[in-house]
């Protein structure tokens, strides 16, 4: 007789401690949603509902510039960071070769050394290459924190892969990259499209790295935003935020429903 598995129900306390901790999570999106329809300029208590601070943002240069900049160094280092981070994580897995275990390990460096200590260096390093800063310094520096939550994700998924299918396809005379694009990478591409989301989040939000390593014309939006808090952030910013928002939200199920479709097909 196969023994019933136990339906555990949800006591009305679970339930409760459930909700508070969502609402403590999200709370503060919900705030900032809710003042972008602040008709106050000073954006400290809720005084009325409007929609003009969505036709505003357009016309807020710089902070449209600044969301221009951010896109652009989180499209190209999360794109980089995908395409490094993947061939190193492939190269980790399939090879042996010496100082394998001190390179893997160095792998974890900038994520465990403190953010600010990461950022004066790379200061460092371009400066005493002469190399001024700007859009192509702060890429290379998000790259940088980026490219090793690539490695790490997509070696998890290559820590689960059957070699034997590689080989079935070179038996059947498939040459080693067409192994590669038609049998490995869709095997692993769930850990890309992971890896590639975790980039992709690190470069939007970054901070600390990119005041030190940005130039005077390639200010990011979080840059901007700190840059305003003295004076008060405007509802336009919470605006810009509120689509921000959105957009992640949106990107996010979208990599989820792929890789559903991704499980199911293999």
């Amino acid at each position: 007789m196969k023994k019933q598995r136990k339906v555990r129900e949800f006591k009305p306390g679970s339930i409760l401690y459930a909700c508070l901790i969502y609402l403590f999570l999200y709370l503060p999106i919900f705030v900032v949603i809710a003042f972008s329809f602040n008709t106050s300029k000073m954006n400290i208590t809720f005084e009325g509902f409007t929609f003009a601070w969505y036709g505003r943002m357009f016309e807020n240069r710089q902070l449209m510039q600044s969301f221009v900049n951010t896109v652009i160094v989180a499209g190209a280092s999360t794109i980089l960071s995908v395409i490094i981070g993947t061939l190193c994580a492939l190269g980790m897995y399939k090879f042996k070769f010496k100082l394998k275990k001190v390179i893997s390990s160095s792998l974890y460096i900038p994520i465990v050394i403190p953010e600010l200590v990461f950022a004066i260096a790379l200061l460092i390093f371009f400066t005493s290459l002469n190399i001024s800063m700007s859009m192509g310094t702060l890429i290379i520096a998000h790259v940088t924190f980026s490219m090793p939550f690539v490695v790490i994700t997509v070696r998890a998924r290559l820590a689960g892969f059957d070699k034997s299918i590689e080989e079935a396809a070179r038996d059947l005379g498939a040459n080693e990259f067409r192994t590669f694009w038609r049998v490995t990478l869709p095997m692993i591409f769930p850990g890309v499209i992971s890896g590639g989301m975790l980039a992709l989040t690190m470069s939007l939000d970054d901070v600390v790295v990119s005041f030190f390593t940005a130039g005077p014309e390639s200010t990011t939006l979080p840059l901007k935003i700190l840059g305003m808090v003295r004076k008060g952030v405007s509802p336009d910013v919470n605006a810009l935020s509120t689509l921000m928002i959105i957009g992640t939200i949106v990107i996010l199920l979208t990599s989820t429903l792929i890789q559903g479709r991704l499980e199911k097909k293999l």
